[in-house]
């Protein structure tokens, strides 16, 4: 079992980036600047957006959180998305989600300029994804592309199941694995929450990348010998154990899955610092594309 330590590759992407930054810087060119917006205090997006702050500062990039109010209303939201579509010093910028239930998210991203959208959630920016154009990729499916292309995992004409079917992962992951590219060309099925015998199916993947949501959803008994397992989900999970009352859990049984993998993620650790990361090459690819 080998591990796909997506925070050891994260930090050598992060090193590439500060050294292309300082080549902007010493040609006197615009260094990248990413924007975030925070509704409410999630305290889960409190600390993604925060070590999205801190990503910046290691690259050399600009950062700018702007924090609005849980009650903020979904015009004034929309109207400071326009502000950062038209502020020229501004090279790309997300929306943290999830927001309140009585902000329309579907709106909110498609306001956002496709030319800034890092987050690579606009409807333009899917459709050249799902034609092999040249776009914004949605950072976790990126990163995983990304952590299987630097470990060399070989996935042409491999079965790769992909669990669960979100716009943000799982309908992107199977898209990106079965194009004719590297990391890719594989054979994909894509199994959700209404999917019959999915224990069935995800014994027959060579490669399985699993974004549920659902805490140790994939057990040993789901896994074939010499398996590769991604591990996209994320959850806090009470543990009295703990100063902060909870530990992270992925959607993968790690313990009992790992002794039968090939390659797999940890969690944390994984797939969570790659996500990160993508975000960050987005951000330095829209400030090329805006510089042209």
């Amino acid at each position: 079992m080998q591990l796909l330590d997506g925070k050891a590759t994260s930090e050598q992407i992060k090193a590439e980036i500060a050294e292309q930054v300082a080549l902007i810087k010493a040609s006197g060119g615009k260094i990248p600047h990413l924007a975030a917006i925070l509704v409410g205090n999630d305290g889960a997006s409190e600390t993604y957006v925060n070590s999205k702050v801190l990503d910046c500062a290691q690259v050399g990039f600009k950062s700018t959180l702007i924090r609005l109010e849980a009650s903020v209303t979904e015009a004034e939201l929309l109207a400071r998305i326009d502000q950062l579509n038209k502020d020229p010093e501004i090279d790309g910028f997300i929306v943290q989600v999830p927001l309140p239930r009585h902000i329309d998210e579907i709106k909110v991203t498609l306001a956002i300029d496709p030319a800034k959208d890092v987050d690579g959630f606009s409807p333009t920016n899917v459709g050249k994804m799902t034609l092999g154009l040249p776009t914004f990729i949605s950072a976790t499916p990126n990163g995983v592309m990304e952590l299987l292309r630097r470990y060399k995992v070989d996935t042409a004409g491999k079965h790769c199941v992909v669990v669960g079917r979100s716009n943000i992962v799982g309908t992107p992951m199977a898209l990106l694995m079965s194009r004719n590219t590297h990391p890719g060309n594989a054979t994909v099925t894509l199994v959700h929450s209404r999917t019959q015998n999915i224990a069935e199916i995800c014994r027959a993947a060579d490669i399985l990348i699993v974004a549920i949501g659902r805490p140790h959803f994939l057990t040993a008994d789901m896994v074939k010998q010499g398996a590769v397992v991604i591990d996209v989900g994320i959850t806090r999970v009470p543990d009295d154990s703990r100063a902060s009352g909870f530990r992270l859990a992925g959607d993968v049984d790690f313990e009992g899955i790992k002794h039968k993998c090939s390659f797999i993620t940890p969690v944390p650790g994984g797939v969570g610092p790659m996500t990160r990361a993508s975000l960050l090459q987005n951000t330095l690819k829209a400030q090329l594309l805006r510089a042209r």
